[in-house]
């Protein structure tokens, strides 16, 4: 009877896979061949726009989409780190790339996360010397205007949800609830600091010290947001006169709020409205060549993943039911560069 169903799973598996493979090959109307490397995340290259008159350019666009996070995604053993350092390695081997787009539709993430990104995209500019374009979706707030900061040109639709530069630490103290439930904790630590962000500890527990330092830590990294935003705008101004510069008062709006394209236009944290397609123009312009296809990677999924998870006796299984809302699972007690209405 197991044999059975493993077998009906893998044969349900292989058609979802292959027919979305086929969709996809069907909607981008282009060949694919595979990339990648051994010890990372092996990708396929598609061809999503191809140009009217043959050419060997190419313009590659690396997806950032949903919770920017370390961790590694449902449908494989990489993160959206891995995966996106892979691509952009890939885009700089590749001596046909000469742009890339980074298609931002983000409400931010992990402040790790955000920042390797970011120093990923500002190594990928100092060794391949291609420019890197921003195309902004629905939402590119906090960590994804973060990761967009150090591009050389950043496309905004005016009604684009953005800005919200700042960082945020959540947690919940159930202390009140456990006292009426008759339940006490008992702390054993080595230093009068060690539990300074625990959730069980009485408010009046926490001293000023403590939140004093929770704070500096907070204002630390809400600093560390601000010069990734002044140098990468500052960077592209001086490569590229015709950009926004930032205005004399950004910090001022630099404050958790958010703010539409057109705002953000007119502060200089972008530097053009439009959609994918004025991106590809714009990226077609700053890499001084005519025609290109735009081609994106995806990562290839790997059965193996599937069949590891009948090796791991000691796991949870979970049934996960898709409500049509991707509810990002965020951990007390780290910092964030997220909208707070994604904060649960």
């Amino acid at each position: 009877m197991l044999l059975w169903l493993i077998t009906l799973v893998l044969l349900v598996l292989s058609v979802s896979f292959n027919f979305r493979h086929a969709r996809n090959l069907l909607g981008a109307k282009a060949k694919t061949y595979r990339t990648g490397t051994s010890y990372g995340p092996r990708l396929e290259e598609v061809t999503l726009k191809e140009s009217p008159l043959s050419t060997k350019n190419k313009i590659a666009v690396v997806p950032i989409q949903g919770i920017i996070t370390g961790s590694a995604m449902e449908n494989g053993d990489f993160s959206l780190v891995s995966v996106v350092k892979a691509e952009l390695e890939q885009a700089r081997k590749d001596d046909d790339v000469q742009a890339v787009i980074l298609k931002v539709d983000s409400p931010g993430g992990e402040v790790l996360a955000s920042d390797e990104i970011a120093n990923a995209i500002k190594k990928f500019q100092e060794k391949a010397h291609k420019p890197v374009i921003v195309s902004m979706g629905n939402l590119a707030a906090s960590g994804g205007y973060y990761i967009s900061a150090p591009c050389d040109w950043i496309v905004a639709n005016e009604l684009t949800i953005t800005g919200s530069i700042g960082v945020i630490m959540h947690g919940f103290n159930y202390r009140g609830l456990l006292d009426k439930i008759g339940v006490e904790p008992e702390v054993f630590k080595s230093g009068k600091y060690k539990d300074m962000l625990s959730d069980t500890k009485k408010p009046e527990e926490i001293t000023p010290e403590e939140k004093q330092m929770v704070q500096d830590l907070i204002t630390d990294t809400y600093n560390k947001f601000k010069s990734v935003v002044a140098d990468g705008r500052k960077a592209s101004n001086k490569k590229y006169q015709d950009g926004h510069k930032l205005s004399s008062d950004w910090q001022d709006y630099a404050d958790g709020r958010i703010l539409s394209g057109t705002q953000a236009l007119k502060l200089g944290f972008v530097d053009e409205l439009g959609d994918f397609d004025t991106a590809v123009e714009r990226a077609k312009t700053m890499a001084n060549i005519q025609r290109a296809d735009v081609v994106e990677y995806q990562q290839v999924f790997d059965l193996s993943n599937f069949f590891r998870m009948f090796g791991e006796s000691n796991a949870k299984k979970t049934v996960k039911l898709d409500l049509g809302v991707d509810i990002p699972k965020l951990h007390a007690g780290y910092p964030y560069y997220l909208l707070p209405t994604y904060i649960q």
